[in-house]
């Protein structure tokens, strides 16, 4: 199988769909699952059927400790 942005994560199935602990109590949150091909998906829980974002390890990596350096900061404050 072939692994797109956008696809629709029903499509992904069966995969394991894990969330932060530190998600909030309505369950608004985002989920991620480990793909085949050094991937992973991720979907919004609100929509779990709708489109899933899919990227690389490495690239996740990236987003990540950019998260972690505060380069994206400005967008929540």
């Amino acid at each position: 199988m072939e692994f797109v942005n956008g696809m629709q994560a029903s499509a992904l199935e069966p995969v394991a769909w894990i969330k932060s602990s530190h998600s909030n109590a309505t369950g608004n949150c985002v989920e991620m699952a480990t793909l085949p091909g050094d991937r992973i998906a991720i979907r919004n829980s609100r929509d779990p059927q709708g489109p899933a974002l899919v990227c690389t390890r490495d690239e996740f990596a990236e987003f990540v400790a950019g998260v972690r350096a505060g380069g994206f900061d400005s967008v929540i404050g």
